[in-house]
């Protein structure tokens, strides 16, 4: 069993390597494709906008399809989806420049097949790994996507300035296709419906809504993850700003703060899948939250000559995010049936996405007025409390290791 298992997940793993990779690949090439032929902040925002929008708004709602269909059939359609369009964009690019217009369709429905393989992937996990082995599975995920994302812009841009866009976008049907073939070998059992479930669509969402709230420990998380990304999320953003008004330096610095932080989630995810049975999901949760929000708020502090105690903070808080993500998730897919867990995931996802924009809305005045130390010292009071909040009433936040 435990051979299997770990096979299944090797296999499965390889696949998304490349499908993650390539498409990390393709969208910050066309975001770099954009910006270098138009120059516009506004055709920029519009890209974000419709790359980002359908999975925030049909998340909720896409569950209730993924608890319906079989999980393994959807990830391949899924990830085919975003491959054939991608091909039909690369093709679109060798005949001519493709209008914006078809750009952002383009970037929308691989939004909208993104928004059903994401969860569909995180709800088969629980199908395959060892329940007590989801915290360390959860930590090579964080491993596998920090590694992908982070290889991903470097390579599209290296691919784009040496051939063309077009060349990329083929390179992505070729990671979809290897991610397919390699999920063909790995099987992956259905889970059996409820058997309260109701063929009515709401019946069925209504469903999924009152499981999740069932958890009370999931439901407090969530609602602190919302606080966490409404305040954390818009720092992606800032770093790059930091980097320029605060320090005074210019595009290299700012991508060697990038890609400090991107090994330190490779390294954190590592560490996580190592150190996975040392402690609670719940005391990984509250910790990693409270080095993040102590992280941001030296950065918030920090004297524009301390550059380089910038960078060693910012690795720092790479390595924590991991052990906040990846025991999150784990901890959902312990506390619910395997049958309900698509329409929780997608759930609890869309929480997250859509407190993501009101934190930027936020984040914008806030900087212009104060400064972006402002944001980073705040952001991380916020997120501070939030972690010591959940450590104080960590007797209370005790999960169901197994579904209510």
């Amino acid at each position: 069993m435990t051979t299997h298992w770990k096979k299944a997940f090797a296999i499965l793993f390889t696949g998304q390597i490349f499908s993650i990779l390539t498409s990390s690949m393709v969208q910050f090439s066309i975001i770099w494709h954009l910006t270098e032929t138009t120059q516009s902040a506004i055709v920029l925002t519009i890209a974000g906008l419709v790359g980002f929008l359908p999975q925030a708004i049909l998340g909720p709602f896409i569950g209730v399809w993924l608890d319906r269909w079989n999980r393994k059939t959807t990830m391949i359609a899924a990830d085919s989806a975003i491959a054939f369009f991608s091909l039909v964009l690369g093709i679109y690019f060798y005949l001519g420049d493709p209008s914006l217009g078809f750009v952002y369709l383009i970037l929308m429905v691989r939004s909208v097949a993104a928004a059903f393989h994401a969860p569909a992937f995180q709800a088969s996990i629980p199908l395959l790994a060892p329940e007590d082995q989801l915290t360390r599975v959860a930590g090579w995920h964080q491993m596998v996507f920090s590694f992908s994302t982070v290889i991903g812009p470097a390579l599209g841009i290296a691919v784009y300035s040496a051939t063309s866009l077009g060349v990329v976008l083929f390179l992505d049907v070729a990671g979809a296709l290897i991610a397919n073939l390699m999920l063909l070998f790995v099987r992956i059992n259905q889970p059996k419906p409820d058997a309260q479930q109701s063929p009515s669509f709401i019946s069925e969402f209504m469903l999924g809504w009152r499981a999740f709230i069932k958890v009370r420990a999931i439901v407090i998380i969530t609602l602190a993850t919302a606080i966490f990304s409404l305040a954390f999320m818009p720092l992606a953003t800032l770093f790059p700003f930091m980097t320029l008004s605060h320090f005074g330096r210019g595009g290299y610095s700012a991508s060697l703060v990038e890609a400090v932080f991107s090994v330190g989630m490779i390294l954190g995810g590592l560490l996580l899948a190592v150190a996975a049975s040392k402690w609670k999901d719940i005391t990984y949760i509250c910790w990693s939250l409270i080095v993040i929000g102590l992280t941001c708020l030296a950065c918030g502090v920090i004297s524009s000559e301390a550059f380089y105690i910038f960078v060693v903070l910012s690795f720092v808080m790479g390595a924590a995010a991991p052990f906040f993500n990846g025991p999150y998730m784990a901890m959902i897919q312990r506390a619910y049936e395997p049958a309900m867990l698509g329409r929780v995931i997608s759930l609890v996802t869309s929480v997250m996405l859509i407190a993501s924009p009101f934190g930027l809305l936020l984040a914008g005045p806030i900087v212009e007025k104060y400064g972006v130390q402002s944001w980073f010292f705040w952001s991380g009071v916020v997120t501070v409390l939030t972690g010591g909040y959940l450590l104080t009433q960590f007797k209370r936040l005790q999960v169901n290791e197994t579904a209510e």
